[in-house]
């Protein structure tokens, strides 16, 4: 999903302070200090669940999760619920073997209170134990232990349930037998510390989203997750016979398939358990998740790199056999073979080597060597067996490889015409003197209205100005040779000075803030919709490395005897004008009224100014005398003073920040609003249509 950050006036960065030593600059064996137990973890608990922020406090969930995921893995459990209590409580249920609660014969302590209390103990170190954990490094339920503030364990291994509750990660008593029982499992119930987390508020649609792809990741397994914070408790249950061959089709769910049968294998290749589920559809983009042991790995890794190898020189072989390449042809590159490709590639294997405790990339070797040698003999077969899949696939590569070339072609003219002009457009971009990328800022204008204003009111040594005429091409669905056919998409290109596609390098980027300034009316949210489009689709990074930015202009201006204050949305209006309201009913108080005297209607009229909204209210308790409000309908009507004092002036201007929260959800709300495809677009504005908000038609 695309997050636009809560807008916040910006202010100076304070200054650093130096620190010195109490110790009159000494460094002796005193000022060495040794965190024992879990206290590391509630020292820096970003280290352990990389953020004290949403993602840090969901990633306690996960923790657990993983732990009941691990028993479903090793044939264990078939089932795992994931209940939102009352409270801020999180409860984790599942039916695997429960954790053991016997003495540990060396440190005479049940195996349950040290799984809770001690960092790296755990299953996951021995060999026998489990064959594949995602919990690699064993620190799960210590971790969220230390960092809630209580924890109860209850362990059921038929005929008996054990239990032990904790306060800070510290056992409150030993581990206690409560009763019978008939089953096996385990039971965690946690509370978060909220002195650690900025925000304790659980996100449903992100635990959902996150088990659902563990449930697709683990067939055959249910996953259920239940609500109980409300007063009507919802319930919603993930099973999934056909793993991620149904996760590619849910995915490919809005999506036109080049081929009907979705490629799958699942193979064990030296000791490591290879997955993937692949489909080509009619799309310029592809979708590529790369899990290993049912951790999402997000940067990729060892077993993303054997995939992308593998099916580049497969293609090629079976398109080189078949005749699909002349022996004059270039082989396809790997962008051509994966162009509209959905895939999905899963590796389960023992003592993972993951990098940092959020395990975003797959280091181990062997992985790569594995998946390389399943889909190189597993997806040649299947093209030998599948004809016709086989020939809408590569028709579908061939087509990417010359419009590929096209690119090159269009990209090598721009970057040209870039070189020539010194990255300069007459007319057209208004560069700032600075030099320095980490100062300067991009306005991107909608029309020469609003870059005239900006261009006079702007800071001219670190704010440049690049107007773009009319609507931009929605490039969801062209190809970037057409794109870079037009001419405003290619002033922008060369004003940030990253080039595109191959040539892209984050490094080269001119100015550190990028910002979309545009009306607030329906053609502005549809040139900035258009805009985000081609950011998202052709420039991530900038995205990623927090980039991009959203200017708020203020919809109204309000002034009254001289004082002059600005509106950014109707709440904000009401709010000015009720302190205009109160302040007149203080003053007024204090002056005595004839019995029964009746308002003049000079007393509450909006004193009417030419070219601004007339806006009156009469109200016989307070009342507003000669206050005009005008209504900014686009951002030519601000002065240069004005629009640097309201929108480009970094002391006062409030900003929005674009990230991507869940890029899965993104590029599939990107491609059913700027698709082709008119229906799902239907659909989605009949079912968001009611809760849509102060629509400007």
């Amino acid at each position: 999903m695309l997050i636009c950050n809560m807008p916040k006036k910006e202010t100076k960065k304070d200054e650093k302070k130096q620190v010195t030593s109490s110790s009159g600059g000494t460094y002796t064996a005193k000022d060495i200090h040794v965190l024992e137990g879990l206290e590391p973890v509630r020292k820096r608990p970003g280290m352990y669940i990389g953020s004290t922020g949403v993602e840090g406090l969901h990633h306690l969930i996960w923790e657990v999760f993983d732990n009941s995921l691990d028993e479903a893995m090793a044939g264990h459990a078939k089932n795992i619920e994931v209940a939102l209590l009352s409270d801020n409580k999180v409860r984790v249920t599942d039916d695997g073997r429960g954790i053991p609660t016997d003495l540990h014969p060396k440190l005479k302590k049940s195996a349950l209170e040290l799984a809770a209390t001690t960092l790296h103990a755990g299953g996951k170190f021995e060999q026998g134990a489990y064959k594949v954990s995602g919990g690699l490094h064993g620190v799960g339920l210590s971790v969220v232990n230390a960092l809630s503030t209580w924890m109860r364990a209850e362990v059921h291994r038929k005929p008996d349930i054990f239990v032990q509750e904790y306060k800070i990660g510290k056992p409150i008593g030993p581990v206690k037998k409560v009763g019978t029982t008939k089953k096996t499992g385990t039971i965690i119930t946690f509370q978060p510390d909220p002195s650690i987390f900025q925000e304790i508020n659980f996100d449903l649609t992100m635990i959902l989203n996150h088990l659902r792809q563990q449930a697709y990741l683990t067939k055959g397994v249910k996953v259920t997750i239940k609500d109980e914070r409300d007063k009507v408790p919802r319930d919603y249950t993930f099973y999934f016979e056909g793993g991620i061959v149904s996760y590619v089709e849910f995915l490919n769910r809005s999506e036109e398939a080049k081929h009907k049968t979705v490629f799958y294998i699942a193979k064990e290749q030296d000791n490591i358990f290879v997955e993937v589920a692949m489909q080509y559809v009619d799309e310029i983009s592809g979708k590529e998740l790369s899990f290993a042991n049912n951790v999402h790995t997000t940067e990729g890794g060892m077993h993303l790199t054997g995939f992308k190898s593998a099916i580049t020189r497969t293609l090629n072989d079976y398109a080189r056999k078949n005749a699909f390449l002349k022996e004059k042809d270039d082989n396809l590159s790997g962008d051509d073979v994966r162009e509209g490709l959905t895939s999905i590639i899963s590796v389960k294997l023992k003592d993972p080597q993951f990098e940092g405790q959020t395990k975003a990339k797959l280091g181990t070797p062997d992985a790569r060597t594995a998946v390389e040698n399943v889909i190189n003999m597993e997806l040649a077969d299947w093209l030998e067996r599948n004809p016709v899949d086989a020939r809408q696939i590569l028709e579908k590569v061939l087509l990417a490889s010359k419009a590929r070339l096209a690119a090159k072609a269009a990209r090598e003219t721009v970057l040209r015409k870039g070189a020539m002009e010194g990255l300069t457009l007459p007319g057209k971009l208004a560069d700032c003197s600075s030099r320095d990328p980490s100062e300067s800022e991009l306005f991107i204008c909608e029309g020469d209205s609003a870059g005239g204003s900006s261009k006079q009111g702007r800071n001219r040594k670190t704010q440049a100005i690049l107007p773009l005429k009319g609507k931009i091409l929605n490039v969801e669905k062209a190809r970037i040779d057409k794109m870079l056919a037009h001419q405003e998409i290619r002033a922008l290109i060369i004003a940030m000075g990253t080039a595109i596609a191959e040539e892209f390098d984050i490094s080269k980027l001119r100015y550190h803030k990028i910002i979309l300034l545009c009306d607030a009316d329906v053609d502005g949210s549809h040139i900035r919709t258009l805009l985000l489009t081609l950011f998202y689709r052709y420039f991530p990074k900038v995205i990623e490395n927090g980039h991009l930015y959203i200017a708020q202009p203020p919809l109204y201006r309000i002034q009254k005897a001289g004082k002059i204050q600005y509106a950014y949305n109707d709440i904000e209006k009401e709010k000015i004008l009720e302190g205009l309201r109160k302040t007149l009913a203080d003053g007024q108080l204090s002056k005595p009224k004839a019995k029964n005297q009746k308002p003049k209607k000079e007393d509450w009229e909006v004193t009417p100014v030419d070219g601004e909204e007339e806006i009156a209210k009469e109200d016989t308790d307070t009342k507003i005398i000669g206050v005009s409000i005008q209504r900014y309908k686009g951002l030519g009507e601000m002065n240069p003073e004005q629009l640097w004092e309201t929108t480009l002036d970094p002391q006062n201007r409030m900003l929005l920040q674009v990230t991507v929260k869940d890029a899965q959800e993104a590029d599939h709300v990107f491609d059913v609003l700027m698709g082709s495809e008119v229906l799902p677009r239907k659909k989605f504005i009949q079912t968001h249509a009611k809760s849509v908000t102060n629509l400007d038609i």
